[in-house]
């Protein structure tokens, strides 16, 4: 009975001390890199009504990334990242409502374009590059 208990009580030791292990292996395994670039950040997507006629018809969509290789401009960019999206998010809030139309491909060129005006503007330096991931529009009819 003793070694029976000796037996339960070291398997459990021994539970518990791979229990920080296994999870650590988890989380790194959980961990999805879009790329092994380190110059790259990818921001979540961002979303802007899109407007007809006075009402909301659908929902422009827009994920993109920056390649920032200069690692200075890179920290102050995921310093800034809360202004970047806030500024990315009214411009497009802005497209949204006056150039994107429910039944037309959005200009994604146009897009980029606008977007890389932001960056540059907040970051107050060019060097960061905005690439496009995704632009969808969802118009229910």
């Amino acid at each position: 009975m003793r070694s029976a208990v000796k037996t339960s009580a070291l398997a459990l030791a021994l539970l518990c001390a791979a229990s920080p292990v296994l999870a650590a292996e988890k989380q790194q395994r959980a961990e999805h890199k879009i790329t092994q670039a380190e110059s790259f950040i990818m921001i979540a997507p961002m979303y802007a009504s899109v407007i007809d006629e006075g009402r909301p018809s659908g929902l422009l969509m827009v994920a993109i990334g920056l390649d920032i290789p200069d690692t200075k401009l890179r920290e102050a960019a995921d310093h800034a990242m809360p202004l970047l999206r806030d500024a990315y998010v009214r411009s497009l809030m802005s497209f949204a409502a006056t150039a994107v139309r429910p039944w037309r491909q959005p200009d994604v060129v146009y897009i980029a374009e606008r977007l890389q005006r932001v960056t540059d503007r907040m970051l107050k330096k060019k060097g960061a590059q905005v690439l496009l991931a995704q632009v969808a529009v969802n118009a229910p009819r």
